[in-house]
C-alpha cells in the first residue's frame, strides 16, 4: 500500500469515526453509507476495523454503531489534559471559592460517571473523590442528571445492562421508583443526592451542555450532610448554573 493510499484509508477511516460520533441516533451500516457517499463494501470494511480497534461498537441488537469504549477513553483523556484544564480549573476555583464547597466536573463514561476535574474547598471536614475516580449513575447527582436527560432507549438499555446496586439504605433500587425521580430531575435539570450514594454526603448537580444544547457534562457541589443539607445543595443550583455556561465555552468553543 503507498503512503498516498494510507492517507486515503485513514481520512475515510476517521471521517467514518466523526460521522458516528456526531450523529444524534447511532446510526445503521445503510446510514452511514448514504452520509460517507462511498460503496457499501467499503464502509463497513472502515467500520469493522474500527469496531476491531475498540473506537466503535455495535449496539445491543447488532444493527447499529456508536462510539466504543477507546474513543470514550480518549475524548476524557483528551479534556483532562486539554489546553483548556486551565480555564476550566480557574472557573471551578472562582466558584468553590464563592460557595465554599468542594466542586467538580464529571462526563458520562460507559455506565459510570467519571470526575475530569475537582477544586476542594478549606473546611476540615472533607469527602474525597479524586480526579478519575468513577461513581454510579443511579445514586449520584450527577448521573441521575445524566440518566434524566438521555434518551429513553438508552436509560433503559443502561439499566438492563448494569443492576441498581444499593450503595445505602437511601439508594433508590426500584426501576418505577427511579423513573419517578427522574422525571422530576428533569423538570428541574438540577441532579440531587441526599446521601444515596455514600452516607452522610449531600450533592447536586446542572448540566453543562455541547453545541447542539445536550448534556456532555456536569458541575456538582458536594458535601457532608450535616453542613451541606439537601435544601442548601439546591439553593447553590443558580451558582452552578451560571459556573456550566462558563464551562462550556471550554467543551466547544465560544
Amino acid at each position: 500500500m503507498t503512503s498516498s493510499t494510507t492517507t486515503v484509508v485513514s481520512e475515510r477511516a476517521l471521517l467514518l469515526l466523526e460521522i458516528i460520533a456526531k450523529a444524534e441516533e447511532p446510526p445503521t451500516l445503510n446510514e452511514l453509507v448514504a452520509l460517507i457517499e462511498l460503496p457499501k463494501a467499503t464502509t463497513h470494511r472502515f467500520a469493522t476495523l474500527l469496531e476491531r480497534l475498540g473506537f466503535v461498537q455495535r449496539t445491543r441488537d447488532g444493527k447499529r454503531y456508536e462510539i466504543g469504549y477507546r474513543l470514550t477513553a480518549l475524548s476524557i483523556d483528551a479534556m483532562r489534559h486539554s489546553f483548556q484544564l486551565a480555564p476550566r480549573r480557574a472557573i471551578l476555583s472562582g466558584l468553590v471559592g464563592e460557595i465554599g464547597e468542594t466542586c467538580n466536573i464529571t462526563m458520562l463514561d460507559g455506565a459510570e460517571m467519571v470526575y475530569l476535574d475537582r477544586v476542594e474547598s478549606d473546611w476540615p471536614l472533607q469527602i474525597r473523590l479524586k480526579v478519575g475516580s468513577r461513581v454510579p449513575l443511579h445514586c449520584t447527582a450527577s448521573g441521575k442528571l445524566f440518566l434524566s436527560l438521555a434518551p429513553p432507549s438508552l436509560r433503559k438499555a443502561l439499566f438492563q445492562s448494569h443492576p441498581l446496586r444499593k450503595h445505602t439504605p437511601r439508594t433508590i433500587v426500584d426501576h418505577a421508583k427511579l423513573e419517578i425521580e427522574l422525571d422530576k430531575i428533569r423538570k428541574t435539570r438540577i441532579g440531587t443526592d441526599e446521601e444515596e450514594f455514600i452516607e452522610g454526603m449531600t450533592a447536586t448537580a446542572v448540566p453543562v451542555l455541547d453545541s447542539k444544547g445536550n448534556i456532555c457534562a456536569t458541575v456538582a457541589v458536594h458535601g457532608p450532610t450535616v453542613r451541606l443539607p439537601l435544601a442548601r445543595a439546591i439553593a447553590l443550583a443558580p451558582a452552578l448554573m451560571k459556573a456550566a455556561t462558563a464551562i462550556e465555552s471550554t467543551f466547544h468553543g465560544p
